[in-house]
């Protein structure tokens, strides 16, 4: 699988219930641990003091990310989502 650093921004539209919120949440949470169970998700981060992701997603390519790994998110239709494909770097220490 290839990685992919994505930046995601989850933006609740006005007018919508508390109640949908806190469901889509639960279910976020739900999608990202099964995520992580089959490599998708590697890593994730909140920069401190700021509502949004950073995270290392894992795929076959860019097109299965979007459809098949990021599309499946409860949270998706509220998210703005930017994604860097990555490269091995040949100084990268953990790559030793």
């Amino acid at each position: 699988m290839r990685e992919f650093l994505v930046e995601i921004t989850t933006t609740v539209p006005d007018g919508t219930s508390q109640d949908e919120v806190d469901r889509r949440r639960a279910a976020e949470a739900v999608r990202a641990r099964e995520l992580a169970a089959t490599g998708n998700l590697a890593r994730l981060w909140r920069p401190v003091g700021e509502l949004r992701s950073i995270g290392v997603w894992r795929a076959a390519d860019e097109a299965e990310l979007h459809e098949k790994v990021l599309g499946t998110l409860p949270l998706r239709p509220w998210m703005t989502v930017t994604v860097t494909p990555l490269e091995p770097h040949p100084n990268d220490p953990g790559s030793h």
